[in-house]
């Protein structure tokens, strides 16, 4: 058994050069966000749901991004809103929010 049944990884980079990354699109505040969200409705822990932040995830074009693991679906999101569905649709429910999703070509 994992020891999250998801794990969500926030990118929250910060380019030095002045390229664009996630950090750039309030992925701090989002993480934290998403976190606190997850511990207030009893969901945030050992089999339940991990949240975590990262440094770059190589996703920079689609930024700024989360990726839910084991599910291995990569997300782009704007506000609390598109994170509330996530939460919501993929989390809670199972249903991956295809509007959200990234798609990699194939």
């Amino acid at each position: 058994m994992n020891y999250y049944k998801h794990h969500l990884f926030f990118c929250n980079n910060r380019r030095k050069n002045g390229e664009a990354c996630c950090g750039q699109f309030d992925a701090e505040q989002m993480y934290r966000y998403t976190k606190n969200k997850c511990r207030n409705t009893g969901r945030l822990g050992q089999g339940k749901i991990g949240v975590s932040e990262t440094r770059c995830l190589g996703r920079c074009e689609f930024g700024p991004v989360v990726v839910v693991y084991p599910d291995n679906i990569w997300y782009q999101y704007i506000d609390e809103a598109d994170i509330d569905e996530i939460i919501t649709q993929h989390l809670f429910a199972g249903k991956v929010v295809e509007r959200l999703k990234i798609n990699d070509p194939t």
